[in-house]
This record gives C-alpha cells, structure tokens and sequence, in this order.
C-alpha cells in the first residue's frame, strides 16, 4: 500500500511516497537516488547493504520502509561533512582496504556502529564485529587495520 513514510536520512528529515513494505535498499537506491549502497545477496548474508538504523548497523535489503518511519538512517553518503572523509572513509583509503571498492560502503557502515558502540575495540571486537560482511578481494587484515587506526580520531569527537 503506498503510503508517505517520514525518517531522517543522512541528517535530514525526507518523505518518501511509496510502497511502506517496500525494502529500505531500493527506497534508496532507486527513489532517492543514494546508490553507494549495495545489492549483495538480498538475504542478510553479506553486508553490501548495510546502513546505520538509530545508531545500529542493519541490512538494508531485508527492512521494510515501515520500520525505518521516524527514525534516524545514515548511509555511506551521509559519513563526510563539508566535503572531508569521515575518518573510517579516509582509512581505509590509506590502508587500501578498499581493492573493488563494492564491499567497501557496507563494511564502513557496519565499522561505523561497532565503534559508536565500542569506542575502544580490541582486534577481536573489530573480527567479531565485523563477521557478517564479506569482502570477495580478501582485504580483511586491512579492514581490521584501517578500523583500528580510525577509532582513535572517532573517540576524539570527529563522527
């Protein structure tokens, strides 16, 4: 049923007419045209599709617009401010834990909500935390590494 659903998207309040039990990644991708991202597998298995839901890392491809009424979605577009990368963004530059770059939007997002959640995390939150999304290149010792080297500028009060 089309319905108008209300959420805060990367910081600003959007209405978006649509289907509400239409999936959060399409609403994105297609209606607002934020393609960074990504389709993976449709099933929650690979993180492509991750975005930031109230503070909390969620797959995207599976949440009904409905869910997402009210609340506060962040997505890859949303981390730079006034043009600077958001530190996670900038280290994984410098580390080259980017390779194909298509894992890289969800793997960020997730990144992002385990360390707004656990500012300071060992090696093993970071592999812990970081278990559901898949990179196909095989960048995940950098990935881990370019999480460890942003927490620090993210504690610091730079979000």
């Amino acid at each position: 049923m089309v319905k108008g659903v209300e959420f805060i998207l990367n910081r600003k309040r959007v209405r978006v007419e649509t289907d509400d039990e239409r999936m959060l990644l399409w609403v994105l991708r297609t209606d607002l045209a934020l393609t960074g991202t990504k389709y993976g597998c449709g099933e929650m298995q690979c993180g492509a599709c991750t975005v930031v839901i109230d503070g909390k890392a969620a797959r995207s491809c599976q949440t009904p617009l409905k869910e997402v009424a009210g609340k506060e979605v962040l997505t890859i577009e949303g981390l730079e401010t006034n043009g600077s990368l958001h530190p996670l963004q900038r280290a994984f530059a410098e580390m080259g834990a980017l390779q194909c770059g298509f894992c890289t939007p969800g793997m960020i997002m997730n990144a992002y909500a385990l360390l707004m959640e656990h500012p300071t995390p060992t090696e093993a939150d970071i592999i812990g935390g970081m278990e559901g999304n898949l990179c196909r290149c095989g960048a995940h010792t950098r990935i881990v590494k370019a999480i460890k080297a942003a927490a620090p500028e993210m504690r610091g009060g730079r979000k």
